[in-house]
């Protein structure tokens, strides 16, 4: 049975948290492999409509396991708050199918404070972060200075540790920034805390993995945000700060790259984004409200709206040398229903020269899309469940889209927000239900 990762393969909102939904039916485990709650996979299934920030989107299915990966940067107190929510909606999250890496790295408080303090610091240069401490807690893991979700089980560990990280903390906190110092204790008190409420949950979740690996068990990699804000390869500096490319997903998960043997691409029918940095297709006017609105475009972690624009075929198929696509996954078709006219980008234009592929962030500021027009269909396509229920002219973009990004097959068809609103393409090599 394969192990399938599911990236996304534009700016991120691509609609991983539906793909993962639908085929985790038939999966033995999900395994989230990167990020934090800096971003929010939405969810609409027959328990509801769920925004998950942490929790991997098996959850949903009683005989997942879920795991939350080392590749991770997990606020445990956004961990609590999602699961009490989950449980409000009836459903369960016990520790014998909720597993957290103990390797994950730790979202302390003075990560969040100091996203905030160094956002406000970059003025006209701001990066567009949530504030949600990400990008410092993947700092502090780089500079071998961050707490891993394993440390808030051990006291007298993370008391000589903390206070340690602290006193450098607090330091950058007043001398740098002009800020009031942390009290160590109310941290200690906090961290001390989480460890008891999540200890349960934390373990070495290697042998998990390797045994449905032995055992050739379905297993989901699921990704946060998009190629285009991969730390190596995204529109640098506006980018997340791990890797959610298909690369990343093998670290993250600790999964051998060979044993990865199905990537999905997943992308938007147009582009959205949240956040800075260069969209080359992104439209300002009615049509990038009546996408906004239609497409209902608001972010799922911060609620800020999104950034709208046309679909963007170079950056997808730049993601999609990057990751390997064995196929692409096409949501939120439907939102284009109602269009007469559709523009597709196959190349840009920066000063006079053609890019097939997307050049370095300065050059991409710079990037004028170079567009092809389609024909809009004007017919609902909600209730299609096979590629023959399509009109001829949603088909025929579609099948556009997979010659522009190197004629990978499309595998699905989102059509509208509900799990079951997804048409599966025949002939693709693996099975959802």
């Amino acid at each position: 049975m394969p192990v399938t990762a599911v990236v996304g393969a534009q700016w991120g909102d691509e609609g991983k948290g539906h793909v993962v939904d639908f085929m985790a039916s038939q999966a033995h485990m999900v395994i989230r492999f990167q990020g934090g709650d800096n971003a929010g996979h939405t969810v609409v299934n027959n328990h509801g409509k769920f925004a998950l920030h942490l929790f991997p989107c098996g959850i949903f299915y009683p005989h997942v396991h879920n795991v939350l990966g080392t590749g991770m940067a997990i606020n445990p107190q956004s961990f609590l708050e999602e699961m009490t929510m989950l449980n409000d909606a009836g459903l369960e999250t016990p520790s014998s199918r909720l597993h957290i890496s103990e390797r994950a790295q730790v979202v302390m408080p003075y990560h969040v404070l100091i996203d905030g303090l160094e956002e406000e610091a970059r003025g006209k240069h701001a990066q567009g972060t949530t504030k949600r401490g990400i990008g410092p807690c993947y700092t502090d893991k780089a500079a071998r200075v961050g707490l891993r979700m394993g440390d808030l089980t051990d006291a007298g560990h993370l008391r000589e540790y903390l206070r340690h990280v602290m006193d450098v903390k607090n330091r950058l906190l007043t001398r740098v920034y002009d800020h009031d110092p942390l009290c160590y204790d109310d941290v200690l008190e906090q961290a001390l805390a989480w460890g008891k409420q999540l200890a349960p949950y934390i373990k070495n979740t290697h042998p998990l993995v390797q045994q449905a690996l032995r055992e050739d068990k379905t297993i989901l990699l699921e990704g946060q945000l998009g190629a285009l804000r991969d730390v190596n390869w995204g529109i640098y500096p506006y980018v997340t700060s791990s890797s959610p490319i298909a690369g990343g997903a093998a670290t993250g998960a600790g999964v051998p790259p060979h044993r990865i043997n199905n990537i999905i691409g997943v992308v938007k029918a147009y582009t959205t984004a949240v956040g800075e940095g260069p969209v080359p297709t992104e439209l300002d006017g009615e049509m990038e409200r009546t996408l906004r609105e239609v497409g209902e475009e608001y972010g799922a972690t911060t609620g800020r709206p999104r950034r709208c624009g046309w679909f963007d075929a170079v950056a997808v198929r730049y993601a999609a040398e990057l990751c390997g696509f064995s196929s692409i996954a096409v949501t939120k078709i439907d939102v284009l229903d109602q269009l007469p006219t559709l523009k597709l980008c196959v190349a840009y234009d920066v000063d006079g020269t053609r890019y097939e592929t997307v050049p370095d962030t300065r050059l991409m500021a710079r990037a004028q899309p170079v567009y092809e027009e389609f024909p809009g269909w004007q017919a609902s396509t909600t209730e299609a469940r096979a590629w023959h229920d399509l009109p001829p002219n949603a088909q025929a973009y579609l099948e556009r889209i997979s010659e522009l990004t190197g004629g990978l097959p499309i595998s699905m068809v989102g059509v509208g927000p509900h799990r079951n609103d997804t048409l599966v393409v025949d002939g693709q090599h693996y099975e959802v239900a």
